[in-house]
């Protein structure tokens, strides 16, 4: 079993953490290993497998949503596209509610009030927002008013 790595091993040739490495276990992220006299020993493909996670977690995956993904892959290799089609919408919605917030900041750099608080449009934004609109909604009534 020489060919199978310690935790420690795994450790090092990945850069997780070894409480990482038992966290993902526990969330089945990681498969559970054997053990010899009690430590784990990962196969050395555990290396990738622990690649892909850190790919699936910089691209905005969560570990919950890493193990869903994992225990989807079929065969055919396709029952991931579902999991990747659900998180690219929440991608797009985060992007368009950050593009908003950054136009709404622009806008406000931009006023001339010395105290923003005092612009009719920053409290009419307020408004609309205390009524149930939306960031981008209030933003776009602030400004057509």
């Amino acid at each position: 079993m020489a060919e199978h790595l310690t935790i420690g091993e795994l450790a090092r040739r990945t850069g997780v953490a070894t409480s990482a490495l038992r966290y993902w276990e526990d969330l089945g992220v990681l498969p559970a290993p054997t053990r010899v006299s009690g430590r784990r020993r990962y196969p050395p493909s555990t290396v990738e497998l622990v690649g892909l996670v850190l790919l699936l977690r910089g691209v905005g995956f969560t570990l919950r949503e890493i193990a869903t993904f994992l225990a989807a892959r079929t065969s055919d290799g396709t029952g991931w596209r579902e999991l990747y089609q659900r998180k690219l919408a929440e991608l797009d919605h985060r992007i368009a509610q950050a593009q908003a917030a950054r136009t709404a900041i622009a806008h406000g750099l931009a006023c001339s009030h010395d105290d923003i608080t005092g612009c009719p449009r920053f409290t009419s934004g307020i408004a609309a927002l205390l009524e149930g609109a939306s960031l981008e909604e209030a933003h776009e009534r602030a400004h057509s008013a």
